[in-house]
């Protein structure tokens, strides 16, 4: 599966972004997916995921409640709306995808997946 992450930009803080990620070559909906980010300087770090036989979403702590992901099936196109933007925020954010199906205590872990998209870079002004 080729992925495609888009979106990113630059806003104020306490703004909003919705980043999208395309999928080709094969469908949302197996397995598991993934958003990652890396702020300059610092690892990867796990924002959100989704397993897909759950339909259920978890999230970093310092994203809770500010980010949702989501999923438009026709578009086969996966989305992470983030609002109340804070300039930590600021990082190039990933797409992952794998057909496997994790354990959800996996999730957060980028090993966990097979395919990655280019990132996309967010950055937030104070």
């Amino acid at each position: 599966v080729q992925l495609q992450a888009c979106g990113g930009g630059l806003v104020q803080a306490g703004g909003s972004l919705r980043l999208s990620c395309a999928a080709s070559g094969g469908t949302f909906g197996s397995g598991a997916m993934g958003w990652f980010r890396q702020a300059p300087g610092k690892e990867r770090e796990f924002v959100a995921a989704r397993r897909w036989s759950f339909s259920t979403n978890i999230y970093a702590d310092s994203v809770r409640g500010r980010f949702t992901l989501s999923r438009d099936n026709g578009k086969n196109t996966v989305y992470l709306q983030m609002s109340s933007l804070k300039p930590e925020d600021t990082a190039v954010y990933y797409c992952a995808n794998t057909v496997r199906n994790p354990i959800t205590s996996m999730l957060p872990s980028p090993g966990t997946y097979t395919d990655w998209g280019r990132g996309t870079l967010v950055t937030v002004s104070s």
